[in-house]
């Protein structure tokens, strides 16, 4: 018989309820509401945490399951500034996310340097570059392996260029 073991990340859970988290979240919702594209929704960032989690295992990077959850529902919390805004999403949800980390109560604070590895995660999950940290290279992967680019219906309207889209299935 399996035995599941369930770890409580109470501080994962204490930035989704988050006020400001659930306000940039909603507007990101409303906003994708009737997108045909791939959206930022919940069922996407869980997919970027499994997916570096599973990466995380495979790795030995030894990375707490909390932290790495916790940086996949924030990495994406920018999106509604960079659609209304136009600032990108990166820039916009670093600054979210601080501020909903910095306003977690003491029980739930992460330390400075967990804080750090969550917003170099948010910052820099969007593009490839030479000299990317560790964090930034594992989200960036990981965000482009959670779209299903290969049984996507509107693969051929989408703007992202062949070498981005994911194209078969791999973790």
């Amino acid at each position: 018989m399996l035995m599941e073991k369930y770890i409580e990340m109470s501080r994962l859970n204490a930035v989704w309820n988050h006020p400001l988290y659930q306000k940039y979240y909603r507007e990101n919702e409303k906003i994708e509401h009737d997108r045909e594209f791939c959206c930022h929704q919940i069922t996407h960032l869980l997919d970027v945490a499994r997916i570096a989690y599973i990466k995380n295992l495979e790795a030995g990077l030894g990375i707490d399951k909390e932290l790495i959850y916790t940086a996949a529902i924030l990495h994406d919390i920018g999106k509604a500034l960079q659609y209304t805004d136009k600032i990108p999403h990166e820039i916009a949800g670093e600054k979210i996310a601080g501020e909903i980390l910095d306003t977690l109560s003491e029980n739930d604070a992460f330390s400075e340097t967990e804080r750090a590895w969550i917003l170099e995660a948010v910052r820099g999950h969007r593009r490839k570059c030479n000299g990317m940290s560790e964090v930034a290279r594992l989200f960036y992967e990981c965000d482009k392996r959670s779209r299903n680019c290969f049984a996507c219906p509107v693969k051929e309207q989408c703007n992202w260029s062949e070498e981005e889209k994911n194209m078969e299935i791999k973790i």
